[in-house]
């Protein structure tokens, strides 16, 4: 696994956001404050061969900007919806829909693009998964368009169930 570490100095844009809540942030330390961020990676170490560390990437902050009065309601909104794309989970049945795990129906709430997002994400991880699973081994050219008309009747299935 790759460690990442984050790089403390900031960029003159990211100082430029964030200093008018220095004096906040240090009157109040247990404030919270909600933003969006630019990363990028500033330093990557690989370990030399024989050495027992994992690689690093070091990121900096390059840019931030930060949400203010009803924006952080909207940014807290994104960081959500954003949190359950990445974590949504579910499996493919029988019949080829999508079924979402339990933990991902409840942290959709029933809302539709959520729900939609969710079944997205879960059909292209179950037919990658597939389809890493049907290329480690050697095929001939009439299995192998066999095994892309299974993954198109699946993809053609995944449109029709949604919701």
């Amino acid at each position: 696994m790759i460690a990442l570490k984050l790089d403390s100095k900031l960029s003159g844009n990211a100082t430029v956001s964030l200093h008018d809540l220095s004096s906040v942030l240090f009157h109040k330390p247990d404030m919270r404050i909600v933003g969006v961020v630019e990363l990028a990676p500033v330093e990557r170490a690989i370990p030399a061969p024989g050495e027992d560390k994992d690689p690093t990437v070091k990121v900096a902050i390059k840019a931030i900007e930060i949400g203010r009065g009803e924006q952080e309601h909207h940014l807290r909104q994104a960081m959500d919806a954003l949190y359950r794309h990445r974590t949504a989970t579910g499996t493919i049945d029988d019949e080829l829909r999508p079924q979402l795990s339990q933990r991902t129906v409840e942290l959709t709430g029933g809302v539709l693009d959520a729900v939609e997002a969710a079944r997205l994400r879960t059909v292209c991880e179950q037919w990658g998964q597939y389809i890493d699973n049907i290329t480690r081994g050697k095929m001939t050219g009439p299995q192998a368009l066999d095994e892309l008309r299974i993954i198109r009747k699946g993809l053609a299935a995944a449109i029709e169930w949604s919701v």
